[in-house]
């Protein structure tokens, strides 16, 4: 009688099924980084200041001499106070326009013409109205922000089943009752999307925002860096926000629409 060996078949950790495929997109990431301006460019290209080894180095040095850590605080608070006002103005305008159908017929043209201006194209506007300082740079990330949470906000309410709402007024409940505890809870999926889009939207619009004569931010740090021709630590600062970025769309995926347990660790 022969017996058919058994081969051992070894299931990696979870941990390296989830970490490696990112882990190595980073790697070669990197390597094309440093082949580009290491390998390929010309030798006295600008290309060269950008090289991951003299990028890193950079970092360093603008972490230790007390750069970076203040401008990071004041982009975020920036960006939390432009992100907030967008929610403060975004979530009730989405549930006039989603529970009215005339207020919604009446605003929907005048919503997609504002809607589909860059915010960007507000900037002088926003500089002659509040002058040189925060507030432009909140007035536009709220502008660019309000959309995502608006939009969602009115697809979440139409979405709600009809059947909710004659439930909740045959019991006489009125129109703040009706908002609060059926609307509201019904929608919050709807919310979290839009509030998660939002601050995406939000940390791209802050740089560019933070060029517009402002002495603090990142942004700000990139245009400085760039007036000295320091061209390492502009790349320095670039990396920053998109780690800093990358950072805060976990943040907010984690807070705002958690994944259920195991559901990363089941898929392949």
């Amino acid at each position: 009688m022969t017996t058919t060996p058994v081969r051992a078949v070894i299931d990696p950790p979870v941990a390296v099924r989830r970490w490696a495929p990112p882990a190595g997109a980073v790697v070669v990431a990197v390597g094309l980084w440093w082949l580009t301006t290491t390998v390929l460019s010309a030798p006295h290209s600008l290309l060269r200041q950008a090289a991951p080894q003299r990028v890193a180095p950079a970092v360093v040095d603008l972490f230790a001499r007390g750069v970076l850590l203040p401008d990071i605080g004041i982009s975020l608070w920036r960006l939390v106070i432009g992100l907030a006002v967008a929610v403060v103005i975004g979530i009730p305008a989405g549930l006039l326009l989603g529970l009215s159908a005339t207020a919604e017929r009446a605003a929907a043209p005048l919503v997609q013409f504002v809607r589909m201006i860059s915010p960007l194209s507000w900037a002088p506007i926003a500089v002659a109205v509040f002058g040189i300082g925060n507030e432009p740079v909140i007035f536009l990330i709220a502008v660019a922000a309000v959309w995502p949470v608006l939009i969602n906000t009115v697809a979440g309410v139409r979405a709600v089943d009809p059947g909710y709402l004659d439930v909740a007024r045959s019991f006489h409940a009125t129109r703040w009752e009706l908002i609060t505890a059926v609307v509201l809870p019904a929608i919050r999926g709807q919310l979290q999307t839009g509030v998660r889009v939002a601050l995406g939207i939000a940390w791209v619009v802050l740089v560019p925002a933070e060029m517009l004569g402002v002495r603090s931010g990142l942004g700000y740090q990139v245009l400085n860096a760039r007036d000295q021709l320091a061209y390492d630590q502009v790349v320095a600062v670039i990396v920053v926000i998109g780690a800093l970025g990358f950072l805060l769309d976990v943040t907010a995926r984690r807070l705002i629409s958690p994944e259920r347990p195991g559901g990363a660790a089941n898929r392949r």
